[in-house]
């Protein structure tokens, strides 16, 4: 089975480079003709299923994506794909120092939201049972966040913690993993 994980496409506040996090922002136009044009190029991938973020950016993105793909494929919106709660640093620049000093600490939760062992625990599980219930041919889009694919990809990659915290995804860039499944006898 192939997984492909997609950040969603582009929204005011990337364009502002504020931290998003959990906060419902919707895609901007630029951010649609994003996703228009990555649904053209997942056209003849065989896409089977889409699961996407419950929060409308993602949502946004992966409706506009599975009409673009000329074929009936199913949207399942998965709570474990939400994006990591950046707590009180919502809102925040990306650069601002105290944000980039606590988003260093992966155990720590950031003030009022989340941990990336937080991410981790909720998004690992969903990989364990997606991989398990899926079958070989099947390939699955994740349509999500930067640090959802970040997760993802450490999943599938052994990351230090250098190569995790520069682990970047532009909006709507796709990165595939395979998937060999261990046959249980």
């Amino acid at each position: 089975m192939k997984i492909v994980v997609i950040r969603h496409g582009t929204t005011d506040w990337n364009d502002k480079n504020l931290a998003q996090g959990s906060t419902d922002n919707p895609l901007n136009e630029r951010g649609m003709e994003q996703a228009r044009i990555t649904g053209k190029r997942l056209r003849g991938m065989g896409i089977t299923k889409i699961y996407s973020s419950p929060l409308i950016r993602a949502r946004q993105t992966s409706q506009i994506i599975a009409q673009e793909l000329a074929q009936e494929v199913p949207i399942i919106y998965e709570p474990a794909l939400r994006e990591q709660d950046f707590g009180i640093f919502e809102g925040v620049l990306r650069s601002d120092k105290q944000y980039q000093a606590e988003k260093h600490k992966y155990f720590k939760r950031f003030k009022n939201g989340e941990s990336f062992l937080d991410v981790a625990a909720r998004v690992y599980p969903f990989l364990d049972d997606l991989i398990e219930k899926s079958e070989d041919e099947d390939v699955i889009l994740l349509s999500c966040h930067g640090g959802i694919c970040r997760m993802v990809a450490s999943y599938f990659e052994d990351l230090d913690n250098d190569a995790f915290a520069s682990y970047f995804v532009k909006n709507c860039e796709a990165k595939s993993f395979d998937v060999k499944k261990i046959k249980k006898n």
